[in-house]
């Protein structure tokens, strides 16, 4: 996947495998895609093998095979990438649709942030670093979106989603994640001066 690469008119990224997620809906009319959102997720927690959150974004995951699953039975989720621990790159929603992958949010005094964001999943917990491939794929990935839709600002959920959770962990590198997209124009930003003080 080359930089030069474009989203293409269907909002779905060249040489993404696809694996289509029933879990998106239409954005507002009005909506302005102008939010990056950055996840972590493993499923089970911790392990980097099979095909858990692929089945889980897909509606395919069977819940009685972990008990780590259990929680999730019911639960109806997606997010528009997923970067696997070697690079792979997965795409289950087109970026012109709304994925369901930041829940309760609040973004500058605007709520509901999937009505206006793109969500990326790194596979990873945030305790362990996340790998070379994914932020080379990742900063790839950032170049095309922002040539494609609007973006402004990038943000973990963490940050949109205070106290509820905590992705993408201690363990992403925002300076060389935000060095590598420079060029982009993206901003990371917080509404809180005390969340600043606590990133510095």
């Amino acid at each position: 996947m080359s930089k030069s690469e474009h989203i293409n008119a269907d909002g779905w990224a060249p040489r993404a495998r696809r694996a289509p997620s029933p879990n998106h809906d239409r954005r507002p009319d009005s909506a302005v895609v102008d939010l990056l959102v950055i996840h972590h997720i493993s499923l089970p927690a911790g392990r980097f093998s099979g095909d858990a959150v692929e089945r889980l974004f897909t509606n395919r995951l069977d819940t009685t095979r972990h008990p780590g699953f259990e929680s999730l039975a019911g639960l109806r989720v997606s997010a528009h990438f997923l970067i696997r621990r070697r690079g792979e790159l997965i795409q289950f929603v087109s970026g012109d649709d709304r994925a369901w992958h930041a829940g309760q949010s609040c973004f500058q005094g605007r709520e509901r942030c999937n009505d206006f964001s793109i969500g990326i999943e790194l596979e990873g917990t945030g305790e362990r670093p996340f790998t070379q491939a994914q932020y080379r794929v990742l900063a790839t990935l950032t170049a095309m979106l922002v040539k494609r839709w609007p973006l402004r600002f990038v943000v973990g959920h963490s940050d949109i989603a205070p106290g509820r959770k905590h992705d993408p962990g201690p363990t992403f590198d925002w300076i060389r994640y935000l060095a590598s997209t420079k060029t982009c124009g993206l901003e990371r930003v917080f509404d809180s001066p005390d969340r600043i003080r606590l990133e510095l």
